[in-house]
């Protein structure tokens, strides 16, 4: 029964959260250091509906946003990740992976990459909304990445009632055990990732429990 009341009490809090879509990639608001993860609904590779909070467990994490597995510059980064997460793990940290990908293409990006790290789903835009990283595409952007990306993103109404793909802007997350933000870097510019060195130099700068 307080599992039920619990996670009602989750649902009526979350739209109160979630801050709303940018109109532009230029025009994000995402968390910033010294704010704490928001909740937020995702889904597990098995597509198990799970909170982001309860799901980090109370560990340092590193968490990074990615616009999908059809994206080749998500890919070459995840690669990255791939390579420092046993330096991450060492350190204390999780790596966890949240994009807009359903359930089933995040299995496929794992198998295709042999990636061991965590993969979450985000279709409903809840996590990228409470980390103020969502933003509405261009229509020319949406079009392109619709028809030669063969996306099966749902397409989401701007103010103006035009039908655009959301994506999250890239961005890596690093936090304590508390969930506190320590560390973020978010770039607009989708085709500029964080260095795997600035990401374990800025982990190892996290106190440890």
């Amino acid at each position: 029964m307080k599992s039920l009341v619990a996670a009602l009490m989750l649902l009526l809090a979350l739209p109160a959260l979630a801050k709303p879509l940018a109109l532009d990639e230029l025009s994000v608001a995402p968390l910033m250091n010294g704010q704490t993860i928001p909740p937020a609904l995702v889904k597990t590779l098995a597509g198990k509906v799970v909170d982001l909070n309860t799901f980090l467990a109370g560990k340092p994490s590193v968490i990074f946003f990615y616009r999908g597995g059809w994206c080749p510059f998500c890919n070459s980064q995840m690669g990255q990740l791939k390579a420092i997460e046993p330096k991450l793990i060492e350190m204390g940290f999780q790596l966890i992976g949240i994009s807009p990908d359903s359930p089933e293409k995040l299995n496929a990006s794992m198998l295709s990459q042999s990636l061991p790290y965590t993969l979450l789903s985000d279709t409903e835009l809840q996590a990228m909304q409470a980390f103020g990283l969502g933003y509405y595409s261009s229509a020319r952007i949406t079009e392109r990445y619709m028809s030669k990306m063969k996306l099966d993103n749902l397409l989401r109404p701007t103010p103006d009632g035009d039908m655009r793909l959301v994506l999250p802007v890239p961005a890596i997350y690093i936090t304590d055990a508390s969930g506190l933000i320590h560390f973020q870097y978010v770039n607009p510019n989708y085709k500029v990732r964080a260095a795997p060195k600035l990401i374990l130099t800025a982990a190892s700068l996290v106190p440890q429990p």
